[in-house]
């Protein structure tokens, strides 16, 4: 007998005819069943926001446009509205709810990271709008996914370990990245009370300004350092160290600076490889006589060449020497007291923040965003933070289970979940294939 599902179960529920069905008669239900499980739990359910559910889920199931939502929604059967109705929600609900979404999605953050946030990542990225003419939010700047002419803004993401969300904040779309860490930071930290928590970022996010705010306002932290550029006197005590494999060490800097050095084969071996690549290029071109005077910076692997007379490029092979010698080694430079193990372990964190601006693109397509208007651009973000989270937890709990389930084989397994609506609108559950089974078994026992 089919499995019965529903908010109301009857007593005795009178099966279907299957030859009196029609196609109208069967809908999806998985996503509304696993996901919608995982977003009360979170607890969004209290934000008693229907549209806002099947929009937040729809972004992990059925990412796309407004108006596919619509259709998407009536299809199934789940929802019969128009695209101006999710129109006039997206219109109110950063105004309305934003807030809120943070402090719930906050709240489980902690209680996932048990109960403390120490440490926390901060990183940035471009999202750009396709076929659209820039205003005062959305402007064209350097952009990391190369749409360079297309309008944009920037998206802040600060989250805990494990890549769990804290917040986010949008700017204008020729903002300087280097400028957001600090007034994000601090924001977070008052609004959730953290304890002056660790700030790890990539080194184009700490320039020296923010370094001595940090310092000042009683934050540690840790970024990647620029180990070439350094004074001679630490690259001559960073090469002195002659590290080897999995070895660590520090450099004690001025102002309570530290200095971490490990040194890795495998990096060595990577950076011969990229080095000769590069310069497998650059003889190519040597040897074919296109490069001239004008080729002659510092960008790439074009610092190992020099200009011999008025004419001649070659080779600067006492460069390419010096630059062997950094071979492996990667600095990590911080004002806290961790140990270099504690450090790097750290810092090799960061890559989680990377993998966040990576789902959010990816299967939750954050990007392109077509909306015009900011109240709307400002609430696509918002949706898409709800989503993410989500995505999270159901990727947590099937990477803690046994059955090796990828998100996307799961996600496909859940839209193919069906319910039948008989005439009189009882509802009965299509039974679950394995997958479909071990799916709803291990969210059920978590959640």
């Amino acid at each position: 007998m089919p499995r019965l599902y529903g908010a109301t179960l009857f007593d005795t529920p009178t099966e279907p005819v299957i030859s009196e069905l029609s196609n109208d008669s069967i809908r999806v239900c998985g996503p509304d069943i696993i996901f919608g499980q995982i977003y009360d739990h979170i607890g969004y359910g209290q934000l008693r926001e229907p549209l806002l559910k099947d929009l937040v889920i729809s972004r992990i199931t059925h990412p796309g446009s407004k108006l596919n939502l619509a259709k998407y929604l009536s299809i199934t059967g789940q929802r019969n509205i128009s695209v101006y109705s999710i129109y006039r929600f997206l219109d109110k609900l950063n105004s309305r709810l934003k807030k809120k979404v943070e402090d719930i999605s906050f709240d489980y953050t902690r209680n996932i990271l048990g109960g403390r946030i120490g440490v926390v990542f901060y990183d940035m990225t471009t999202i750009y709008f396709e076929a659209s003419e820039p205003d005062d939010f959305r402007i064209a700047g350097f952009s990391k996914e190369g749409k360079h002419q297309n309008p944009q803004i920037m998206l802040g993401l600060l989250v805990g370990r494990d890549g769990y969300p804290i917040g986010y904040e949008l700017f204008e779309g020729n903002s300087f990245e280097g400028n957001t860490l600090i007034p994000v930071l601090e924001k977070y930290t008052e609004r959730f009370q953290l304890k002056k928590p660790i700030v790890i970022a990539d080194s184009g996010l700490l320039s020296k300004s923010n370094i001595e705010q940090l310092a000042e306002n009683g934050y540690g932290f840790i970024i990647g350092a620029r180990i070439k550029n350094e004074t001679n006197t630490i690259k001559s005590k960073i090469l002195a160290l002659e590290l080897a494999d999995g070895q660590l060490s520090k450099i004690d800097k001025e102002n309570g600076l530290i200095l971490h050095i490990s040194y890795s084969d495998k990096r060595a071996k990577k950076d011969r490889y990229n080095r000769e690549r590069g310069l497998a290029k650059l003889e190519k071109r040597l040897s074919s006589g296109k490069l001239t005077k004008a080729n002659i910076n510092n960008r790439g692997y074009n610092k190992f060449l020099k200009l011999e007379g008025q004419i001649n490029v070659s080779i600067d092979q006492e460069k390419l020497g010096i630059d062997q010698k950094w071979d492996g080694l990667k600095g990590y430079l911080t004002n806290t007291d961790l140990t270099s193990a504690e450090v790097i372990g750290n810092y090799n964190n960061l890559w989680k923040i990377e993998k966040a601006f990576r789902i959010s693109k990816t299967d939750l397509r954050i990007r392109p965003i077509f909306h015009r208007l900011k109240k709307r651009i400002e609430a696509h973000i918002c949706v898409s933070f709800m989503a993410y989270l989500i995505y999270k937890e159901l990727e947590r709990v099937l990477k803690h289970s046994s059955n090796g389930l990828s998100m996307n084989t799961a996600i496909e397994n859940i839209n193919k979940m069906y319910e039948v609506v008989s005439d009189n609108n009882q509802i009965f559950r299509l039974k679950n294939t394995l997958i479909q089974q071990q799916i709803w078994d291990i969210v059920k026992s978590s959640f």
